[in-house]
């Protein structure tokens, strides 16, 4: 599996890298436009990922906006389905607005922050990522 960190702050960037790595590669990111980059270089390397965790609160582009993005590029590259990244928005914000958002604009899962690594990993083995 392939996993791209999508995070602005250290500790949770830190954390998000060493719990995920025991199940893919990961890479890391720290604001959106990053994030936007690193999709794109994956796609056109061959080896998109699998698995984007994106931080709502980012800067430069924050995860909302990032997702839409990145759900358009899909869209114009003809990616429906099983074909689209699925990605897990993190956040430290408990408004459902947010969460409704969030599943309106395109994401898969939710986390909460702190992240709960066993309610994370329930949410990747839902998403058909792990066994």
């Amino acid at each position: 599996m392939r996993v791209l960190i999508a995070e602005d702050d250290l500790a949770s960037r830190k954390f998000l890298y060493k719990f995920l790595s025991s199940y893919g590669d990961c890479d890391i990111t720290v604001d959106g436009i990053e994030t936007v980059d690193a999709f794109l270089l994956a796609w056109d390397e061959g080896q998109p990922y699998d698995l984007i965790c994106l931080d709502i609160m980012m800067p430069k582009l924050d995860g909302i906006k990032t997702l839409k993005t990145i759900r358009e590029l899909e869209k114009q590259r003809g990616l429906k389905g099983s074909k689209t990244v699925k990605i897990i928005m993190t956040t430290a914000l408990n408004e459902p607005e947010t969460v409704f958002n969030c599943f309106d604009t395109g994401c898969e899962a939710f986390a909460a922050k702190p992240i709960d690594t066993e309610k994370m990993l329930e949410a990747i083995k839902r998403l058909g990522l792990l066994s």
